[in-house]
Formats: C-alpha cells, sequence, structure tokens
C-alpha cells in the first residue's frame, strides 16, 4: 500500500476512535455539554479535533484528542528520537548537517479521563504514527507506531486490574499468535510510567511502545485498533461496575492527593508532553489537557498502616504481574 494510502487509513481509525470513546463517556455523563474545538495551525502544517468534558456529573475532567501535524525536524526532535529508536533504523540515513531539509509528520488520538467518584480509575491512552520525510521531494525516511494505554486507579480492585491487563493481552496475542509483545510492552509500561523522583509508579500499568513496527503496515494498524478496542470497552465495563459506589470526603481528598501525583508524572517525566511543548506554535490547553481539575499537595503525608489508601501505595511501589 501507498505510504499516503496506509497514512489515510490511520487516519480515519483515529476519527473512528475518538468518537466512539467521547460516545462512550455520554453513556456515563449527563450534565456537562461537550467541548468540541476543531482547529487548524497558523501555518497550515496541521489540524485536529480536541473534545473535552469539563465539571460533568459523572466526569471531573474528561478529554480525547486528535492531532495531525508537520514540522521541521529540530535537533532536539531529532536527538529524542535517536535515543529510543531500534539501532540501524533509517534515521541514520539523514544528514545532520542538514536538518532543515526533513519534516516530522506526528497523527494520532489521545485521551485521559478523570471520573469523579474515586471508586472508578483514571484512564490514559494514545495511538499515533510517527513519519520522517524530505520536506522536497516527499520521500519516506522512516516512520513507526507508537502508544498504549494504561489504568490508574485511586482506590485499588483487584479484579478490574486483572481484567483491564487480560483484555489488552487477548488483544495482543490475537494480533500476534503469544503474549511476547504484551510481555515486552507491558514492562516497558512499568518502566515509563513512574515519578523517579518519588520511586512510585503513577498506576497499575497497561502496555506502553514508543516504537514498533511489524512485519506490515496492515498488521500493525492491527495491533493499535486490538488495543485501543480493548482499552475502551475494559473501561467501559469497569466504569459500569464502579459507577454507583458510594464514597466519603475522605475519599475525595485521597482522590486530590493521587490527581496531584499524576500531574507530577505528566509535568515533569511524560515524554509526549515534553514532545509536545518543544513544537512550534504548540497549543498548549491541548497538550495539558491530560492535567486533572483538582489536584492537592500535602505535606510529608502517608497513609494509614492497614488501609485501602496504603494497600494501593504498596502496589505502586513494585509492578505487578496481573495476568
Amino acid at each position: 500500500m501507498d505510504p499516503n494510502q496506509n497514512e489515510d487509513v490511520f487516519s480515519a481509525f483515529v476519527d473512528e476512535y475518538q468518537k466512539n470513546f467521547f460516545d462512550m463517556l455520554f453513556r456515563f455523563e449527563s450534565k456537562a455539554e461537550p467541548i468540541k474545538e476543531a482547529w487548524t495551525r497558523e501555518d497550515g502544517r496541521g489540524h485536529g479535533l480536541t473534545c473535552v468534558i469539563q465539571d460533568g456529573n459523572f466526569f471531573e475532567k474528561a478529554g480525547v484528542n486528535v492531532s495531525r501535524i508537520t514540522i521541521p525536524l529540530s535537533q532536539g526532535i531529532y536527538q529524542q528520537m535517536k535515543g529510543r529508536r531500534v539501532p540501524g533504523s533509517n534515521l541514520d540515513q539523514i544528514d545532520m548537517n542538514n536538518l532543515a531539509k526533513y519534516d516530522t509528520y506526528a497523527n494520532g488520538v489521545s485521551l485521559v479521563i478523570h471520573p469523579i467518584n474515586p471508586f472508578c480509575p483514571t484512564v490514559h491512552a494514545n495511538f499515533r504514527t510517527i513519519r520522517i520525510k524530505e520536506r522536497e521531494t516527499g520521500k519516506l525516511i522512516d516512520s513507526w507506531f507508537g502508544g498504549g494505554s494504561d489504568l490508574t486507579p485511586i482506590y485499588l480492585f483487584d479484579e478490574d486490574a486483572k481484567f483491564y491487563h487480560q483484555n489488552i493481552r487477548d488483544a495482543i496475542v490475537e494480533v500476534t499468535g503469544d503474549d511476547k509483545l504484551y510481555r515486552q510492552y507491558k514492562k516497558e509500561c512499568d518502566e515509563y510510567f513512574v515519578n523517579h523522583h518519588r520511586k512510585e509508579a503513577r498506576g497499575i500499568g497497561g502496555v506502553f511502545y514508543d516504537d514498533f513496527n511489524l512485519e506490515s503496515f496492515e498488521k500493525g494498524l492491527q495491533f493499535q485498533k486490538g488495543v485501543a478496542y480493548a482499552n475502551l470497552n475494559s473501561y467501559e465495563a469497569i466504569l459500569n461496575k464502579r459507577k454507583d459506589t458510594p464514597y466519603n470526603d475522605e475519599n475525595v481528598r485521597w482522590r486530590s492527593f493521587r490527581r496531584g501525583r499524576y500531574a507530577e508524572f505528566n509535568l515533569i517525566h511524560d515524554r509526549g508532553t515534553k514532545f509536545g511543548l518543544m513544537t512550534p506554535d504548540a497549543r498548549i490547553e491541548s497538550i495539558l489537557m491530560s492535567l486533572p481539575l483538582t489536584a492537592r499537595w500535602e505535606y510529608n503525608y502517608h497513609p494509614k498502616e492497614g488501609t485501602e489508601e496504603a494497600r494501593i501505595v504498596g502496589v505502586l511501589l513494585k509492578p505487578v504481574e496481573w495476568v
């Protein structure tokens, strides 16, 4: 398939997934009006659609964004990509003395969902393609998929964690025939989503892959779709299971405390945030959409031993093999 046709096919998946996920949220949300903002970069080299829920009766804040941007390949972006691209990739063909002749094209959907009920988890996902091209000729130098999905509960239900991971694993096995990539990308997720300054994971993981290709574009797209819809369907099922769980002010206080840790990761460690902020004329509101509406920091706070709050902290200090 022609590379341009590949991009059209991937764009169709991204647009459909955004619609399906955002529509799913309104099977729970009945107060907030959807905020939808279509945007185009001033230089004409990018566009997207930002979809947000804020101050609802079910979701405190939720966003599902699509963006497609083309930017010059800068030294900073090149080094960031080179540092995690597989050895021997086509990035080696790039003329380091003339980076201005290349463009970086990024096309993807990203989402972060923060429910009000502390017993409903936060979820994050991102599915994208990256392409490096010569600007004048359009020659494709390199391309790859990236993305993943992960769950961040405020209170831990082991059965939900197992259910989420099992569905992601099963989706990958259906495409690849075994769970090798699930194990690899689950490990990468556990190692990536960590507040290193606290030596504490952000959540209970999922899968994360910065750079992968399978034997064909079609197979890679099938992989992306499998993980994406396992994430959507699992999350909807968990919300349905936990949405009526009663909660009190102490539960809300703990939710705000944990969301402070979520914000720390996104602002300090997240590569996607850094990439976005390095992009010329970046849309800051879309980049920081992932941040919760409210968060809390308390000096030297530690939950009491034997509590559910302490139990999840223990899990966040050491990754668990859920399946």
